[in-house]
């Protein structure tokens, strides 16, 4: 009664964004997205949803001379709102959006302009969802947690990872030094901070070199693979691009780096070209400045699920997902574990909507069996990637250690991860290499289902990090 009301309210313009009446928002024809709106002024939440769904499309303030028939046909829709919960429905036409596949376009478009319009207080992009029909336009993941968990040939636990510490002041020398005795303590995957780029006490050429003569040094002594992800964001696409070519002749062997890219420093192009340009080469997400617009506490932006679909969509290989609460970076298990979830499977549960990232009909058989292997935790998409968009993998980073491994897999509910704990590691008392040993060990308690404190009456290194973590807690 109330909503009927208010749509009496709508001006001819307004009206023109409203279908209540939109027999079946999940035809294909739609990309589907879920705001929290709260309207400012003397606007109801009906007539902001309207205003909301033009600038986020083809309109503006004031109705045009300029519109056509077919531009109209264009028009986002409003088309299911919650008033008691300022929740606000809205289908856009996908052929909106640029058909190569283009991310960046589509956020111009639901999270543009519309996020600094002054009709509204809050304006958050809670969930997304994709039809088939639009995901046969992009790219999706390449080389996966899978491809990396073959190289590394590590298939029952998490990819124990680190990230250089400090962030920032290591020579070249000294920051490889610190990936060699990770690497020999045990660890997997070894990744620049987010920062890192060619300082002038840190040639970038230096760091790559020296970091492979670690690696060779590592594998050699461990008889173990090594991965370590360079990142390769820069002032422009040409360095970004030699970086990314200064890394592959440097003679490490496919499958022992990634390409980290700051996506949303760097942008949507930035890492859509990297996907198009190696698409045999692990594509690292890292989200440095995604607090501006995920975190709960900001009325204006998008959630930490809506950022990790769109990275899949975008072809990251892994994207900083949050530690749901244990680690020390703002999250909750509801997001990080949801956004997590969702980027893992092929069909995974959102906020409001389950997304289905198969590209062929939902109810097909082999649709069907796919999400049936894949709950199985059977791989799928090797040899039928045109079926669907492969998985896209969680890294788990902000103040973990070995004594929270567990718990963060509790949380999680699985071990599809790369954890990368930077402090967790090279804070243990007699340094990095034993750093790394204790967590390695606390992954092995996990495994045998033991409990840490016991596997630690055996385990030197695992005994000092529960003494030393333990200790921090408490101060």
């Amino acid at each position: 009664m109330i909503q009927e009301e208010l749509s009496k309210t709508l001006n001819p313009k307004q009206v023109q964004y409203m279908r209540m009446d939109l027999p079946d928002p999940m035809n294909g024809e739609y990309l589907l997205a879920v705001f929290h709106l709260i309207p400012s002024g003397e606007l109801n939440i009906m007539q902001a949803a309207a205003e909301v769904a033009a600038e986020s499309s083809t309109g503006t303030n004031f109705a045009v001379k300029t519109e056509t028939p077919f531009s109209r046909v264009m028009n986002a829709l409003v088309y299911k709102v919650d008033i008691e919960k300022n929740l606000v429905w809205i289908a856009y036409p996908w052929r909106l959006f640029d058909r190569n596949g283009n991310v960046q376009n589509i956020m111009t478009y639901i999270a543009g302009n519309a996020l600094g319009m002054k009709e509204i207080n809050a304006l958050k992009l809670l969930d997304i969802w994709f039809p088939p029909s639009m995901l046969e336009q992009y790219d999706g993941p390449s080389y996966t947690l899978d491809d990396m968990r073959n190289y590394l040939n590590v298939h029952d636990r998490p990819i124990l990872g680190t990230i250089i510490k400090p962030k920032m002041g290591l020579t070249s020398s000294e920051y490889a030094e610190v990936c060699y005795d990770f690497w020999v303590g045990g660890g997997d995957f070894v990744k620049n901070d987010e920062p890192q780029a060619d300082q002038d006490f840190c040639p970038y050429n230096k760091m790559v070199k020296y970091v492979k003569m670690a690696m060779d040094k590592a594998v050699k002594e461990t008889g173990k693979k090594k991965v370590h992800s360079f990142n390769v964001s820069s002032a422009d696409f040409d360095t970004m691009i030699e970086r990314c070519d200064m890394i592959r002749e440097a003679g490490f062997e496919p499958g022992s780096y990634a390409f980290l890219i700051d996506g949303i420093t760097a942008g949507w192009m930035a890492v859509q070209t990297l996907r198009r340009r190696y698409p045999d080469v692990f594509l690292h997400f890292h989200r440095a400045g995604h607090g501006s617009f995920t975190r709960p506490e900001n009325p204006i932006g998008f959630s930490v699920l809506v950022l990790s679909k769109f990275a899949r969509l975008a072809g990251a290989s892994g994207i900083h997902t949050g530690t749901a609460g244990v680690g020390k970076m703002a999250g909750s298990p509801e997001e990080d574990v949801t956004a997590a979830r969702n980027i893992l499977k092929v069909e995974g549960k959102g906020h409001f909507f389950t997304q289905n990232w198969g590209k062929i009909p939902p109810q097909d058989d082999d649709a069907i069996k796919m999400v049936e292997m894949d709950d199985a935790h059977q791989v799928v998409l090797e040899d039928d990637s045109w079926r669907g968009l492969k998985k896209c993998c969680p890294i788990i980073s902000g103040g973990l250690n070995p004594t929270l491994l567990g718990p963060f897999i509790d949380v999680m509910g699985g071990i599809d991860f790369i954890t990368t704990m930077g402090a967790g590691c090279h804070a243990h008392p007699r340094g990095t290499r034993a750093g790394a040993m204790a967590l390695v060990q606390a992954c092995e308690a996990y495994k045998n289902k033991i409990d840490i404190a016991d596997y630690a009456k055996d385990h030197r290194e695992l005994a000092e990090a529960i003494e030393f973590f333990s200790k921090k807690k408490t101060k």
